[in-house]
């Protein structure tokens, strides 16, 4: 292997080559970028059999989504909707990317994904719900099998042909983003030349929106559902409820290169870690988040000076935001206050295991575009969150390197680091 192929530690360089995404503001990886550069909400109204009383009642939901249309209805019962929604954004990430691989390559290509819950929570709902006062013996025999979270790794790999590595990363609220990463480590160390990798979540049921309203979590600003979502906000309540999918090729710089395909972006740095500090609770002394941040960028063998942008996590919950803020100020030090930070789920809420994979795709779309996507509803500033957060409007800006957060419950820390591919 040429040593340009490889990076300063030696190993193979990684690129993403693909993506395709379901989103509450696109069904599309296109349109949903356009929709966040546009400044527009996903969250609206949201109507659950039971809720009545929640004082939430706001949510982020796909609109316009029949998976019918793209599994058809014999193959789409068959799948939890987490997985539904994996497997057709899969099949955009794949035909964005021009892929055709051999059967020898088949054998080797492999899948990681993210999810919090996968379909637990919404099948067992949904199944009780039919049931009724009927005998349990009715359960249709598909049931359980859609419940386990390795579910959307597994229809993947089988609707397309996969049978290298196959895995699931359940990490909460960091899962999209770890699958990349753990993706990217398998890719750099010789195991596979290609890997799908991202996250899909489906829990806007009763029973968690419940649970997390119960835990006064949500935001209850149910009058005005599109100002929800208020990351860094003075006036931010709780986050946002949200499902999605977001799915990426990757390749090894080598095998892009030597069948020609597009390259958004270079996969450049990944770190991951707890704090161990509470289950819900981000820790008000964020050293696994600053820890994260650096082995991420040292891992990418990049200063925090060369970053341009910083995708937040930021989910709009009074402590988190401020908690981040500290993060990042304490390793970027005075240039914190020159570095552009922006939270994608102002506009997309917080979909949980696939937060960090549908916030990843606006961070290799930025590096194409040289532009960042805004904070919206960032009316009222917090005074101790006092960084650029890109109020309202996205910007246009020379973007070369990105800064991924994602903050998950149990204290989950991952970054990653995205690079413009130079060659």
């Amino acid at each position: 292997m040429s040593q340009d192929m490889q990076d300063p530690c030696g190993r193979r360089r990684v690129v993403i080559t693909g993506l395709g995404a379901l989103t509450p503001v696109g069904l599309t990886a296109e349109d949903t970028w356009q929709a966040m550069l546009a400044g527009q909400s996903g969250i609206g109204e949201m109507i659950l059999e039971g809720l009545e009383d929640c004082p939430c009642q706001i949510g982020g939901k796909l609109k316009g989504f029949d998976p019918h249309d793209y599994l058809g209805r014999k193959e789409a019962k068959r799948l939890a909707r987490f997985s539904q929604m994996a497997v057709i954004a899969a099949q955009m990430a794949l035909e964005d990317s021009g892929l055709e691989l051999s059967d020898e390559e088949r054998e080797n290509t492999g899948v990681v994904q993210g999810t919090a819950v996968g379909g637990t929570v919404i099948e067992v709902e949904d199944g009780l719900r039919l049931l009724g006062p009927k005998s349990l013996m009715r359960i249709s025999p598909n049931h359980l099998l859609a419940l386990p979270p390795n579910m959307a790794a597994f229809h993947i790999a089988k609707t397309f042909g996969f049978h290298g590595y196959c895995n699931t990363t359940v990490t909460a609220c960091a899962a999209g983003a770890q699958a990349i990463g753990d993706a990217t480590e398998w890719i750099r160390h010789g195991r596979a030349d290609v890997m799908i990798s991202g996250g899909s979540e489906a829990t806007l049921t009763p029973v968690a929106v419940a649970s997390f309203a119960i835990m006064r979590a949500l935001s209850t600003r149910n009058d005005d559902p599109a100002a929800s979502s208020r990351p860094f906000d003075a006036e931010r309540d709780g986050f946002v409820m949200s499902e999605g999918s977001a799915i990426f090729v990757l390749e090894s710089l080598e095998h892009a290169l030597e069948r020609g395909a597009r390259i958004y972006a270079e996969v450049m740095g990944y770190a991951a870690n707890t704090d161990g500090f509470h289950v819900i609770a981000p820790n008000p002394d964020p050293c696994g988040s600053i820890k994260a941040i650096r082995q991420s960028l040292a891992d990418a063998g990049i200063g925090p000076e060369r970053v341009d942008w910083i995708n937040a996590h930021g989910t709009s919950t009074p402590l988190g935001d401020v908690a981040e803020t500290k993060a990042i100020k304490d390793v970027f030090g005075d240039h914190a206050y020159q570095v552009p930070v922006s939270a994608n789920k102002s506009m997309l809420g917080h979909g949980l295991g696939a937060a960090g994979a549908m916030e990843s795709l606006s961070c290799v779309l930025s590096i194409r575009d040289n532009i960042i996507p805004p904070t919206i509803n960032l009316d009222y500033p917090d005074p101790e969150c006092d960084l650029d957060y890109v109020p309202h409007t996205a910007r246009e800006a020379k973007v070369d390197v990105v800064l991924k957060n994602s903050f998950g419950m149990g204290n989950q820390n991952t970054c990653l680091v995205f690079k413009r591919h130079n060659g």
